[in-house]
């Protein structure tokens, strides 16, 4: 696959978080006289542009460009985006990808982390899929959601928009290793144990590659030139334990699979050994069995499971729901209006929770 087979649309998850950085800037036409003389009468005729009222240079070609990818990277439908990049792309080129992407990673290495996505996606409008900012922009995500006491939905946005350029860098870039490295994580996070297991693998598989291409001084299209040696290194380590620590969770997500494929007692027998150990306290595997179970027909083993799980999961609606359809088949309704009755409190309190 090439970069050319692959199609990229920067995501509006994060845009509502951006937006309001750009409070500082003003809107104003350029003289018709300047515009002439500039050569972008046709450009910006009309066209109001925006003026950092922060900027330490004064009013220049940077920084009107710079203004304009600061409202461009935060929204990138804006009204007259197509002006915007017309005027930079004739003044600047495609060198001003470079400075976005120096801005960008001025502003991440301060821990302006919102500033640095700005940065960085208003240089994939100027070039769609270019690595670094890919690279970078996920980055910039990454670090943004891990800041501490961010809400869980600022956290969630900025982790699915992650998650998806470090999949775009995988596809658009896929001898880039670097990328692997940090979509394993994400992955792992997610309980995507059996992708995150085959992502570390290329990782490593391509930065080995990538490493041994160096050392005989062939020039390697890659972030890895950007990474010192005994980083990489590190970072193959703490993959490669990474990996042994997946062992087990891949086995049991490979048995959750089975049984949502309809292989119940695949599933169940993949499972069952999990029960002992340090994964006993985990609710999903109880869960799973009882699906399993109630699937094979097995009534009474499917609802020890599920209350195992609800033991360790008190407030599982999900599992409350699958106990009150295996007490109905079963007849005995009072469990069944026993655990509806609860599902309507654990409701209740959401609810609540929400309002306040």
């Amino acid at each position: 696959m090439t970069t050319n087979d692959v199609k990229f649309t920067i995501s509006d998850k994060i845009k509502e978080y951006l937006v309001p950085l750009n409070g500082q800037i003003l809107f104003d036409e350029l003289a018709d006289g300047y515009l002439r003389k500039a050569g972008i009468y046709d450009i910006l005729h009309g066209v109001p542009v925006p003026i950092r009222v922060d900027a330490e240079q004064g009013l220049t070609t940077l920084t009107i460009a710079l203004g304009m990818a600061a409202v461009l990277g935060a929204d990138p439908e804006f009204r007259y985006r197509e002006a915007y990049l017309a005027y930079i792309r004739k003044l600047f080129g495609n060198g001003f990808t470079r400075i976005l992407l120096s801005e960008g990673a001025k502003a991440g290495g301060e821990g302006r982390f919102e500033e640095a996505c700005v940065w960085f996606r208003a240089a994939l409008l100027l070039e769609p899929l270019q690595r670094d900012a890919l690279y970078l922009y996920g980055r910039a995500c990454k670090d943004a959601y891990e800041q501490e006491g961010r809400p869980e939905d600022y956290v969630g946005n900025f982790k699915a928009q992650s998650i998806e350029l470090f999949e775009v860098l995988t596809m658009a870039h896929p001898d880039d290793a670097i990328g692997y490295y940090f979509l394993g994580y994400s992955y792992a996070n997610l309980g995507l144990y059996v992708k995150a297991k085959l992502t570390w693998e290329d990782f490593l598989r391509l930065s080995e590659r990538e490493e041994e291409a160096s050392a005989e001084e062939t020039p390697v299209a890659g972030q890895l030139a950007a990474i010192p040696a005994e980083e990489m290194q590190n970072m193959r380590e703490e993959v490669r334990e990474r990996l042994r620590r997946l062992e087990d969770p891949v086995v049991i997500e490979n048995g959750i699979n089975h049984i949502l494929s309809g292989d119940y007692q695949g599933g169940r027998a993949i499972l069952e050994p999990y029960t002992e150990g340090p994964y006993q306290q985990w609710w999903p595997l109880w869960y799973y069995l009882g699906i399993a179970a109630a699937s094979l027909g097995d009534t009474d083993e499917a609802s020890a499971d599920l209350r195992q799980a609800l033991r360790l999961s008190p407030s599982n609606i999900e599992v409350m729901r699958e106990l009150v359809e295996i007490s109905r088949a079963a007849g005995d309704l009072v469990t069944a209006e026993k655990y509806e009755s609860k599902i309507r409190v654990v409701q209740q309190s959401m609810l609540a929770e929400q309002e306040d």
